[in-house]
């Protein structure tokens, strides 16, 4: 008779291992099926048979099924299913000590706030540190949103700051909630502060958020009774031009009732509702400086530092250039051909061409002395190098030296246009992406081409697509555009009497004008009864600073942003 064993057979215990793990294997590949197909209640299903089957659970699984839930806490038929479950897996992983991550906190923050307990939503993020867990600018959002919806204002800035004091930056839909909070909830200084910071962080709006400004200028912003500030009109423009134009923010400015209205920016900047000249936004002071020194710094670490010094030096004592010129990039531009070469009559062209925008003022060409030395030598180039650099035109970069760190150090040190293809990838990526540097070319690089020997220059625009801020205190804001024209895009421009210096000869200097079948600019006023399609007077004009070209016809200009409207 046989003896029967006190030692589990390891055939069988491999198999037991097996089934486990192949249990847990189809309750993940099925579980991932449903996330993706979105089934909800297949889901829960199968974290039913999960639990009966004993099959261990890891937090991947409780990620997944607490995603579900939390997307599906928005759909009013599956809400209350979607809860009840969302929060028992949620108590389910913290019984297993399973400790959350982002994944986890984000989906039970989302469905606190659809039960509409923000507090919850806003403890579970404040908790994330228990966890050693970083929360994201989406873990924030259940919390402020709930906040915003229910109109706790004081909440709201409170998940606000702490998103602040995590380093994380607000987006548009943060922004556009806690403005319609404060807007709803009466508070005009706390509209203005959102304001600001929406136009720091976009350049323009989408449709809901620019209802919710229309909103809150037609009806709240008419029925609270603030006091507008009042200051000279040169401080204000100084505080304008401080700042890099297009804003000013000392708060509101004008008095009466804010006037809303829907129109399109005409191509050399007048909006066509109120005839305001738009301005070309530029960086602002603090930010020229910093972006400055960050040329420099690495320009010095790159060049002969005594090279670099020297024309820092020489460029304080000859300040007063208002274009510099990227001499290599336009001598060699279009010359990989056989016989090509350095192109001295495309230079010369360009050299010409900023001469003349400028009222007669020389450009400055940056150029390496081994180019400078070639064109010395060939005899019938000498004269012009020779004539260059009697006007000052030139400055000639040492040995050994690459001219782009002493193009863009003066440009940006001056405040100056550049006149270049180069698209300064490079420079971006050594500059750690600052954020204000695509402004900043918008705002100086002149790019050029030649067509048949004639040259074309393309000049920054008159005016920048960003939501603007005047001196007068209206606003312009551009709403999203689903095609590149920007004659097609909307505008808000919102003015009050007190703002605008022809508000008053309104009537008579408007008249009804279509533009094909869309309307040039329709009075959004919320007690305005039907809506009047308005235009500008056609006498409204861009400023005469504008740097424009049209029609091989040029304007005097400046380079300079401190010369120029702002």
């Amino acid at each position: 008779m046989a003896t029967p064993s006190h030692h589990q057979n390891p055939t069988n215990s491999t198999k037991k291992k097996k089934t486990l793990k192949n249990s847990e294997a189809n309750f993940l590949y099925e579980l991932n099926s449903c996330s993706k197909s979105k089934d909800l209640k297949a889901a829960i299903s199968l974290y039913e048979s999960a639990i009966s089957n004993k099959t261990r659970l890891n937090q991947h699984h409780f990620n997944t099924l607490l995603y579900l839930c939390s997307t599906f806490a928005a759909d009013p038929e599956s809400k209350n299913l979607a809860l009840t479950y969302g929060f028992r897996v949620f108590d389910h992983m913290m019984a297993l000590k399973l400790h959350p991550n982002e994944a986890s906190i984000t989906a039970i923050a989302r469905l606190a706030a659809a039960k509409g307990d923000g507090d919850y939503a806003f403890e579970m993020v404040k908790k994330s540190g228990d966890y050693r867990v970083l929360p994201r600018l989406r873990t924030y959002e259940p919390a402020l949103f709930c906040f915003c919806q229910k109109l706790e204002a004081e909440k709201a800035y409170e998940v606000e700051k702490d998103i602040n004091r995590m380093g994380l930056s607000l987006e548009e839909p943060q922004i556009a909630a806690l403005l319609k909070l404060s807007a709803e909830t009466g508070r005009g200084e706390k509209v203005y502060e959102y304001l600001q910071k929406l136009r720091r962080s976009v350049r323009w709006v989408s449709e809901e958020t620019g209802k919710a400004l229309e909103d809150w200028f037609c009806i709240k912003g008419s029925e609270l009774a603030f006091e507008a500030a009042k200051y000279e009109v040169g401080f204000v423009k100084e505080a304008v031009l401080r700042n890099g134009g297009g804003w000013h923010g000392l708060g509101w400015i004008g008095e009466g009732k804010w006037l809303v209205r829907k129109g399109n920016v005409e191509p050399n900047g007048p909006c066509c509702c109120c005839g305001e000249q738009l301005g070309c936004v530029d960086i602002d002071d603090v930010e020229t400086e910093k972006f400055a020194q960050s040329v420099a710094g690495l320009a010095m670490e790159r060049e002969v530092k005594a090279n670099f010094r020297e024309f820092q030096d020489w460029l304080e004592e000859n300040a007063d250039y208002e274009a510099i010129v990227d001499g290599a990039n336009i001598g060699l531009y279009q010359q990989n051909f056989a016989k090509g070469g350095f192109s001295l009559l495309q230079l010369d062209a360009v050299i010409k061409e900023m001469y003349t925008r400028s009222g007669n003022k020389w450009p400055l060409v940056i150029l390496h002395n081994k180019r400078v030395r070639a064109l010395v030598e060939n005899p019938s180039y000498r004269k012009l190098v020779e004539e260059w650099m009697n006007n000052g035109v030139l400055y000639i970069t040492p040995h050994g030296s690459n001219d782009d760190w002493y193009w863009l150090y003066a440009a940006v040190k001056l405040r100056c246009l550049l006149v270049t293809n180069d698209e300064m990838r490079d420079h971006i990526f050594e500059l750690l992406g600052s954020s204000f540097f695509l402004k900043w070319k918008e705002r100086h690089q002149v790019r050029y081409t030649f067509l048949k020997g004639t040259l074309k220059l393309q000049m920054p625009p008159s005016y920048s697509v960003v939501i603007q801020e005047s001196e007068k205190g209206s606003w312009h804001v551009p709403i999203v555009c689903d095609d590149n024209e920007e004659s097609d895009r909307t505008w808000l421009c919102i003015t009050t009497p007190g703002a605008c210096e022809d508000l008053g000869k309104t009537a008579s200097n408007m008249e009804t004008c279509e533009n094909g079948n869309s309307p040039c600019c329709k009075l959004a006023m919320s007690d305005a009864g039907d809506s009047e399609i308005l235009s500008s007077d056609s006498k409204n004009h861009a400023s005469q600073d504008s740097f424009q070209k049209s029609d091989d016809k040029t304007t005097s200009i400046t380079g300079k942003r401190k010369e120029r409207s702002p």
